[in-house]
C-alpha cells in the first residue's frame, strides 16, 4: 500500500482531541480565556452588595485593612497571622480606591475570573479547546466559586494562585528550563503564605507527577520547587500553630455536603475516557486535587476538627475540568449529545435559585450591619453596652456610628490601640462595678443565647445582670440576640423603667 493510500486511515487514528491540541488557533485559545473569564466577572457583579450588609469575617478584613501596616504585623503577633499578607494587600488596595464594600469584594471577583481563565486554559491544553471552555464555565457556575467571589476574604485569591500555579506545572513537565519551575515554585508559594491548607494541593501534584510516572529529571526540578514551598511556608506554620485556638469554634466539618457532590460527579466523570495522552492525563491531574485536600483535612478532624469548605476552596479546579471534559466527550458521541446538553440545561436551572440566594444576607452565618443596626435602634444615648463575650464586639466594629451614643462597660483598650481584634477588657471586678452605674444594659450575645465562655470576666457580666438588672426586650438578628436590660431597683414589675418604657412594657 502507498503512502498516499495509508494516509487517510493513519489520520483516522487521530482523536478528534489529539488535533485541537495540536491545532488550537489563538481565537479558540481567546474564547476559552475571555468567555468563563466574563462569566464569572457578571455573575460576581450581581447582588455583589448583599443589600449593602457585610458578614462577620468580611468584618475583620474591613477594620485590619484600614489599619497601618505596622499596625497589622503588630496584631498578627496576636491573632490572624495567616490572613495578615491579605490584610496587607487589601490596605494597599484600600489605599488606591478607597474602602468601601465594593472596593473590599471586587479583588475576589476578579481573582475568582483568573482563576475561571486558568482552567479553561488547562483544559484546552490537556482536552481540546470545547473541553476548555466547558471546564471554565463549569466552573464559574459552581455554587461555592459563586459565592467566594464576593467575600472580601482571601479565599478567591488562593484558588487563583493554585489554579496558575498548576498551569505552570502542567506546562514545565515537558521542559527542563528552571525559569519554568520557578514561576511554578514562587506562585505556590504566594497561594500558601496567603492561606497555609494551599500546601495540600502541593500533595495533589507531587501525586499528579508519580502517577504520570514522568522522568526523573522532572521528579527532582518538581521536588526542588516543593522543597522551596516548605521552606518558605515553615516559619509561618510554626508561628501560627500557636494561635490555634482561632479555630476552636469548628466543632466538625463545616459545609462538607457541596465539597462531597462534586467530588463525587467529578470521580464518576473521571471513568470516561477523558483528556489525550501526554505527560500528565487531564484525570490524573484532576482528580487528585479534586480529593486529597478534603480527604487529608477529613482524616485530621479526630485530633483537630479544621474542615471548612472555603480552606480547600481550590479543589473546585479538579471538579470543573472533570465536569467539563466529561461533557465534551459525550457531546463528540453522536447518539449522546442530546443528553448531555438536556442534562446541562437541567442543572442550569436547578442552580438558578442557588445562586439567588447566594446573594442574600441570610446566605452568611451572621450580618454585622443587621446587628450594629439593631444596637442602634435599640440604644439610647448615655446606654450601657456589653458583649457576651468579649469576642462578639468584633459584630459592630466595622461601623462606630452604631455604638457612638453607648459606653462599652467592659472595655479597658480598643481594637486598634491594643493590636487585637475585640480590644482588651477591664478584670471582672471594675466590670461589674461599671454595670451597677446604669440602668440600662445593651447586650451583644450569641444568636441562640449560650452562655458566655467560663473565665471571670463573662462570669462577672452574667452574674451581674442576673442578680441587678431583668430583660426587658429582645431583637433577634442573623447572628446575634441583642437584648436590653433594666435595673432592678425594687421588686415593682415596672420598676427602672421611664414613661416611654413603662408604655412600651404595658403594651
Amino acid at each position: 500500500m502507498s503512502v498516499a493510500e495509508r494516509g487517510p486511515a493513519v489520520a483516522r487514528t487521530v482523536s478528534p482531541p489529539v488535533l485541537a491540541r495540536r491545532q488550537s488557533p489563538s481565537p479558540a485559545k481567546a474564547v476559552v480565556v475571555i468567555a468563563p473569564s466574563s462569566l464569572t466577572i457578571a455573575l460576581g457583579l450581581w447582588g455583589i452588595r448583599r443589600k449593602n450588609t457585610m458578614w462577620g469575617d468580611e468584618s475583620v478584613t474591613y477594620q485590619l485593612a484600614h489599619r497601618d501596616l505596622s499596625q497589622i504585623w503588630h496584631t498578627a503577633h496576636h491573632v490572624d497571622l495567616v490572613h495578615a499578607l491579605y490584610y496587607a494587600v487589601m490596605h494597599e488596595i484600600f489605599g488606591l480606591f478607597g474602602g468601601g464594600l465594593l472596593t473590599l469584594r471586587l479583588p475576589s471577583v476578579l481573582a475568582m475570573s483568573a482563576a475561571a481563565s486558568g482552567v479553561g486554559l488547562l483544559a484546552l491544553r490537556l482536552a481540546g479547546p470545547r473541553a476548555g471552555l466547558l471546564a471554565g464555565l463549569v466552573f464559574s457556575l459552581l455554587p461555592q466559586v459563586q459565592k467566594y467571589a464576593q467575600e472580601g476574604r482571601s479565599y478567591a485569591m488562593v484558588c487563583a494562585l493554585v489554579t496558575w500555579a498548576t498551569y505552570a506545572l502542567v506546562v514545565s513537565v515537558p521542559h527542563r528550563a528552571r525559569w519554568r519551575w520557578a514561576v511554578y515554585g514562587s506562585t505556590m508559594l504566594l497561594a500558601c503564605l496567603l492561606h497555609e491548607f494551599a500546601v495540600l494541593a502541593l500533595v495533589a501534584h507531587g501525586v499528579t507527577l508519580v502517577v504520570s510516572r514522568v522522568p526523573r529529571a522532572v521528579l527532582r526540578a518538581w521536588s526542588a520547587a516543593a522543597a522551596g514551598i516548605v521552606a518558605g511556608l515553615l516559619p509561618l506554620a510554626i508561628w501560627s500553630a500557636g494561635q490555634s485556638g482561632q479555630v476552636s469554634w469548628i466543632g466538625g466539618p463545616v459545609r462538607l455536603r457541596g465539597v462531597l457532590v462534586v467530588a463525587v460527579l467529578g470521580v464518576a466523570c473521571a471513568r470516561a475516557p477523558l483528556g489525550v495522552r501526554g505527560p500528565v492525563r487531564l484525570s490524573v491531574l484532576a482528580v487528585p486535587i479534586l480529593v486529597l485536600p478534603t480527604f487529608l483535612l477529613l482524616i485530621a478532624s479526630p485530633v483537630k476538627p479544621i474542615f471548612v469548605d472555603r480552606y480547600v476552596l481550590y479543589s473546585s479546579i479538579g471538579g470543573a475540568l472533570l465536569l467539563g471534559a466529561w461533557m465534551d466527550y459525550f457531546h463528540r458521541r453522536q447518539q449522546s449529545r442530546r443528553n448531555v446538553w438536556i442534562a446541562a440545561v437541567a442543572v442550569l436551572a436547578a442552580l438558578v435559585q442557588p445562586s439567588i440566594s447566594l446573594r442574600t444576607p441570610q446566605s452568611r452565618s451572621n450580618d454585622v450591619t443587621a446587628i450594629g443596626a439593631a444596637v442602634r435602634k435599640e440604644g439610647r444615648p448615655g446606654d450601657g453596652l456589653l458583649y457576651l463575650s468579649g469576642q462578639h464586639r468584633i459584630l459592630t466594629a466595622a461601623d462606630p456610628e452604631d455604638t457612638r451614643f453607648l459606653t462599652d462597660l467592659a472595655l479597658a483598650q480598643d481594637p486598634v490601640s491594643s493590636n487585637t481584634l475585640a480590644g482588651v477588657e477591664l478584670p471582672a471586678r471594675d466590670i461589674a462595678a461599671r454595670m451597677l452605674e446604669f440602668d440600662r444594659i445593651v447586650t451583644v450575645r450569641d444568636p441562640a443565647g449560650a452562655h458566655s465562655p467560663a473565665n471571670p470576666r463573662e462570669q462577672a457580666k452574667t452574674s451581674t445582670l442576673r442578680r441587678h438588672f431583668r430583660e426587658y426586650g429582645t431583637t433577634h438578628v442573623n447572628g446575634a440576640r441583642v437584648t436590653v436590660y433594666v435595673r432592678d431597683h425594687d421588686p415593682s414589675p415596672k420598676a427602672g423603667l421611664d414613661p416611654a418604657d413603662r408604655e412600651r412594657a404595658v403594651g
